[in-house]
């Protein structure tokens, strides 16, 4: 198993510790600027994406590609998109759960691989009584550091936003 003792009742408990109160631009580009600094801060080769979901379409409103990243690193992005997109759900929950119950997700949701990627670093970015409204995106690391990097965005996100209340 590849993911780091993970299941997928915690990780369904994380999504929703994770809701927001709303999400607009400038709160996906703080998410984007605290994912940067932190990557900055550890010199870790990745790329971030942040997007917001409007309508059932995802539109890119940050992106940036640290030193020691990779142009494949954007089509893991968009690999992993897909799947928060398609589930609602963080891209390590559904691997977790395909490893729960033993199946192969892609055939189970009839979705290729090659456009679709259950590895950790998709985190949905819900909003309460709406749903999914964006997307927070890592790639260039282990998934189970993306993943965790990525709960460690959201953290300090909330704790900033817990401060100006």
């Amino acid at each position: 198993m590849t993911t780091g003792g993970f299941t997928s009742a915690q990780l369904s408990t994380e999504e929703s510790l994770f809701e927001l109160p709303s999400l607009d631009i400038a709160a996906c580009l703080e998410i984007g600027e605290i994912a940067v600094g932190l990557g900055r801060s550890r010199d870790l080769g990745i790329a971030i994406e942040v997007r917001l979901v409007q309508d059932g379409q995802d539109w890119t409103v940050f992106h940036a590609s640290l030193p020691g990243s990779k142009p494949e690193n954007d089509s893991w992005i968009a690999r992993k998109a897909r799947v928060v997109m398609a589930t609602g759900h963080s891209t390590m929950h559904e691997r977790v759960v395909s490893e729960e119950r033993n199946f192969d997700w892609y055939v189970e949701k009839n979705l290729p691989e090659a456009t679709h990627a259950i590895h950790g670093g998709g985190l949905p970015l819900n909003v309460v009584s709406r749903g999914l409204a964006g997307i927070l995106l890592i790639s260039g690391l282990p998934q189970v550091e993306d993943h965790l990097l990525g709960v460690e965005v959201l953290t300090e996100f909330l704790a900033r936003k817990g401060e100006n209340d």
